[in-house]
């Protein structure tokens, strides 16, 4: 749980001295501010990486450095769950008095190239970093990041019980309580549409599916079983696919809202009546689950207050607050919304 903390932190005189300029000029470098030659701006950047220099940000906004510069870094598809991620990081850093930086990592590929996305991030002088699915689940890219000094909390990883400072909820649970709720209406005929396979919630969730459908004795069928990439396009083509078979599910179960919509729209454009026809489930309770018709039936995933406590959990751990860390490192708790896109099988 605890990560190790550099005893000796770095000043801007000591990389001024190391480069041979003068701290305006260091300062004007990590600020982004000022004309710098190239050569001289070079020569301060690594020098900020090979010294580890983190500037005391905190320190310089409130006296007593209560005040925390935080980084939220994501890059996920689907925009409902980004925006209560990035509402709930807002919304308690500006309760706190931190200072909130989102960086969207799509462009910077730290999957290729997981050091030098770090080194870029280590430039900015972040206390701390909260690290969202996918990239949660990139070891490569969090190990580089911790290698800069920098404080992680992960949100939703793969390993939901990691020692490592984590925010998460019991996906695989959660899914087993939607299909316990479906096979209890009386179906039989489940499909599912997967999310993306480099997202730890995906093999969760297929987790969940799985053991709640061996549990009740019904066998999983390859043809039942539909990969998206947490998209609603997605969801569409996934929902064409399964009302093709030549026995068409009699529920599908969405690994998301965003797909579950596009599972209804794709009955609704073969004629096909939700729930009368055709059951559809999702997960996440975003927006869209209440924006169609007939709404959703999900899982409502604490979404916003999984980065409102990733910021309580970065707090308590610059704070060295022991007891804090261990409530907000709790799992997070679930809720099963049944709305009108469930029914009993019509046949």
């Amino acid at each position: 749980m605890r990560q190790k903390k550099n005893r000796h932190h770095v000043t801007i005189k000591e990389v001024a001295g190391h480069v041979g300029v003068s701290q305006m000029t260091v300062s004007r470098v990590i600020n982004k501010r000022g004309l710098v030659r190239d050569s001289t701006r070079r020569k301060v950047e690594n020098a900020v990486r090979e010294l580890n220099y983190r500037p005391n940000l905190s320190a310089r906004r409130l006296a007593g450095g209560k005040s925390l510069f935080v980084g939220l870094l994501y890059h996920n598809p689907s925009p409902g769950y980004l925006t209560r991620i990035l509402v709930g990081g807002l919304n308690a850093c500006r309760d706190r008095g931190h200072h909130l930086v989102i960086e969207d990592l799509g462009r910077r590929a730290p999957y290729r190239e997981p050091v030098k996305t770090a080194e870029y991030l280590g430039l900015a002088g972040l206390d701390g970093v909260i690290i969202t699915p996918p990239l949660s689940n990139h070891r490569p890219f969090v190990e580089a990041i911790e290698a800069m000094g920098i404080t992680v909390i992960l949100i939703a990883p793969e390993n939901i019980h990691s020692q490592k400072l984590t925010v998460a909820m019991d996906d695989a649970l959660a899914v087993e309580d939607m299909l316990d709720y479906i096979i209890g209406m009386g179906h039989s005929r489940i499909a599912i549409v997967k999310g993306p396979p480099d997202h730890p919630s995906s093999h969760h969730r297929f987790a969940g599916f799985t053991k709640k459908m061996e549990n009740s004795g019904i066998p999983i069928t390859p043809l039942y079983v539909c990969e998206g990439d947490f998209t609603y396009r997605s969801g569409v083509d996934a929902g064409y696919q399964l009302l093709n078979r030549n026995n068409p599910p009699t529920a599908i179960f969405a690994c998301n809202d965003d797909m579950a919509a596009g599972a209804v729209a794709a009955a609704n454009m073969r004629g096909l009546n939700v729930p009368d026809d055709l059951s559809v489930a999702g997960f996440d309770d975003t927006e869209i689950a209440t924006n169609i018709w007939p709404e959703l039936t999900t899982i409502k995933q604490p979404i916003a207050e999984m980065s409102s406590r990733a910021v309580d959990l970065l707090t308590a751990y610059v704070q060295d607050d022991a007891e804090a860390m261990s409530t907000f490192s709790e799992l997070l708790q679930y809720e099963l919304v049944i709305r009108e896109s469930v029914s009993k099988p019509s046949k």
